[in-house]
């Protein structure tokens, strides 16, 4: 077992000036167990720790890093651009490059605003349909994260299997102190994945709403892939009823295609957002779509509001541009598809090696394993009356003591970036191969 003094030695002074020693709780102890690990240094799919450890890097900043560490392309662009500016708020040609690139690659993109992040991206998004369509309640899914927004915080995550309430009247439970219940008057709460439920809350509530929004796949509570046919059933229904259709790509764009997955499913969406990994590790989050939607933020008296001193800041639109015309080239997905599927595949045949109860949702650059009986988990209540979180968490600890860097959450995925190799994923697999011998 690798020495982690350093790490803990970190950990404890940082309690001293921030709230749990993190500023998020998905890096602190209620996800690491004594604590987190501190990383220092990053280099393609590669990551050391403060005590020098070596890890394989399967949690990418969550996604962000679609490049991976360091990319020298994009070290290259960060040094020339910060020796001339990182930032004016101020009109940039950086800001109109990256912007260009953004509509060629979506679809559904006519014109885009660039925010912070991705919960910035969201909140947009429903200010802009509610002014769109003059109606103020949305439909939201049980266990979808669109940020940390106030009406967002509802049902989005997993609680005790007796707190759910039924199907079709789910018990609202807010995700954060703090948030006043008038908040979620405007909130129509639903499962997700299910044409007959969803169908009935169209029919109840459809007229009333500004928007759906939805991710394509669920990413927070692990990988959790739409039924077949459900995303273009929701598009129809949307439209049937005059509501907006929000797609939220914030985890999901520019990862399983250029277009993201409104181009990998074919749908086309009234509203996207981005972020992650259109930003390759640089905080940036994006609104995109029709001008008769997005033009309702031109100056004037009834105007969509958006102000923000960082949003197109300079150096991160430079990032962007080249980030998206690296995975512009030729043969890009066809690898992240074909590392991410010998994961997978390979994760597969060690659980069946081990009799291991457990699955491996998922395809391509995002997947997750999920300790279960069940054959497949199509929603947030099998999540959250099926799997075996803390198994999960115990197999992850294991993996981090064979060099396998992976956050310990059951509820968020492994990414495969533009840098990963077969040998990565042979490191993989020979460490889930003695983490499950450890597990038994």
């Amino acid at each position: 077992m690798p020495t982690r003094k350093n790490s803990q030695h970190w950990f404890e002074r940082s309690q001293r000036s921030l709230v749990e020693g993190v500023n998020s709780p998905s890096r602190g102890a209620a996800v690491f167990s004594p604590g987190p690990v501190f990383l220092e240094r990053g280099q393609g799919s590669q990551v050391w720790d403060a005590d020098g450890n070596e890890y394989v890097d399967f949690m990418m900043s969550f996604g962000a890093l679609i490049q991976g560490h360091a990319h020298p392309k994009l070290v290259e662009v960060v040094s020339q651009t910060m020796a001339q500016g990182s930032h004016f708020a101020a009109a940039t040609s950086a800001e109109v490059e990256a912007a260009e690139r953004l509509c060629r690659m979506v679809p559904s993109a006519e014109v885009v605003r660039f925010t912070n992040t991705g919960s910035e991206a969201t909140m947009l998004a429903l200010r802009l349909a509610r002014a769109h369509t003059s109606r103020t309640k949305f439909l939201k899914f049980e266990g979808h994260y669109h940020g940390w927004y106030d009406p967002y915080l509802l049902n989005a995550h997993s609680h005790a299997p007796e707190k759910l309430g039924p199907p079709e009247n789910p018990t609202r439970t807010p995700d954060s102190e703090g948030i006043p219940a008038s908040t979620f008057a405007d909130v129509v709460l639903a499962p997700w994945n299910d044409v007959a439920a969803l169908e009935r809350v169209m029919k109840q509530h459809g007229p009333e709403l500004a928007a759906v929004i939805t991710e394509p796949i669920m990413a927070n509570m692990g990988c959790i892939l739409p039924r077949e046919g459900y995303l273009q059933r929701l598009r129809a229904l949307a439209q049937q009823y005059g509501a907006l259709l929000i797609l939220d790509e914030v985890v999901t764009g520019f990862r399983y295609a250029p277009g993201g997955c409104q181009e990998y499913y074919g749908i086309k969406p009234d509203i996207s957002t981005f972020g992650k990994a259109l930003g390759a590790g640089f905080p940036v989050g994006a609104v995109a779509g029709p001008r008769s939607i997005l033009d309702h933020m031109r100056w004037s008296e009834n105007m969509v509001l958006h102000y923000g001193t960082f949003n197109g800041h300079r150096l991160t639109m430079k990032v962007v541009a080249a980030n998206l015309d690296l995975l512009s080239a030729d043969g890009t997905y066809e690898k992240l598809n074909s590392v991410g599927n010998a994961a997978t595949s390979g994760l597969r045949e060690v659980f069946r090696r081990h009799n291991t109860k457990a699955i491996v949702q998922g395809f391509g650059p995002m997947f997750q394993i999920y300790f279960t009986d069940r054959d497949a988990i199509h929603d947030y209540r099998d999540y959250c009356t099926s799997v075996d979180t803390q198994l999960y968490s115990r197999f992850v600890h294991r993996l981090l003591d064979q060099g396998i860097y992976m956050t310990p959450s059951n509820g968020l995925h492994w990414i495969i970036s533009t840098t990963h190799s077969e040998k990565d994923v042979a490191a993989l697999i020979e460490a889930a191969d003695l983490a499950c011998a450890d597990l038994v």
